[in-house]
């Protein structure tokens, strides 16, 4: 499904070589390039990119093989980032989602006095970024006028979701991978949806209100699922293959 989680979900997980379940250690910090992109994580034992991770569950982070390298730009963390509109500063970054395929940056979640109006947490999305420097963001003029509370602005985001729901969309999106094609249309992938929804509605088994959130989701996020799946094969042949130049070094 769409691989966005939060910085906070990350840090704190053990991660693990699944290819020998030899422990890497603890996920200390997620890191960013100069252009905002996350490429690396530390553990105790030092960095691992990004393309490494095969999946990140509730508790564990996995990756295809166990690489270290040493990064080639220099990195940085977000993480209470100073936020500024022009050269002042209106607070800070308190977490941030990021996809964990491909580095980019899919909302922030902001602290500091352009956050009050939201309880102290406000959302913000990275077309309201102008720059990522160094020392801070620089956000547009207007951000403060389309900042969203946590819970509007991530309600659509796979991270946000129940484990029950995250269940069910896993589920309900295992079946249609045999129902919907790469090229059949978005009304035809509703049909199959509420196909899928309401075969397990018949079963009584499950809640009626978290299947239709996980139908919901599907319907708005199915090409981004396929683009996935699409992806998931090259990234592991790269993975291994980065493993196999770093042991024949």
């Amino acid at each position: 499904m769409e691989q966005v989680v939060r910085r906070s979900q990350v840090v704190g997980l053990l991660a693990l070589d699944s290819s020998t379940a030899t422990a890497l250690g603890t996920v200390e910090e997620i890191w960013v390039d100069g252009q905002g992109r996350v490429c690396y994580f530390t553990s105790q034992q030092g960095y691992t990119p990004l393309e490494q991770i095969s999946l990140i569950g509730p508790d564990t982070l996995l990756t295809y093989s166990t690489v270290f390298a040493t990064p080639a730009t220099p990195l940085s963390s977000l993480y209470r980032r100073t936020v500024r509109i022009g050269d002042q500063p209106v607070g800070w970054i308190e977490d941030f989602l990021f996809d964990w395929e491909t580095g980019t940056i899919a909302a922030y979640i902001l602290g500091g006095s352009i956050a009050e109006p939201w309880g102290g947490r406000a959302v913000l999305l990275p077309e309201d970024v102008e720059a990522i420097d160094v020392d801070a963001v620089v956000v547009k003029e207007d951000a403060p006028q389309r900042l969203k509370s946590e819970t509007e602005g991530l309600k659509n985001f796979w991270s946000e979701k129940s484990r029950q729901v995250k269940q069910l969309i896993q589920r309900m999106g295992d079946r249609l991978k045999s129902l919907v094609g790469p090229q059949d249309p978005p009304e035809v992938v509703r049909v199959k949806v509420k196909q899928v929804r309401d075969e397990l509605a018949k079963g009584g088994k499950f809640d009626l209100s978290l299947l239709d959130e996980a139908a919901e989701f599907l319907q708005q996020k199915w090409t981004t699922w396929q683009q996935r799946l699409s992806r998931a094969a090259q990234r592991m042949q790269a993975a291994l293959q980065a493993a196999w130049e770093k042991l024949t070094e």
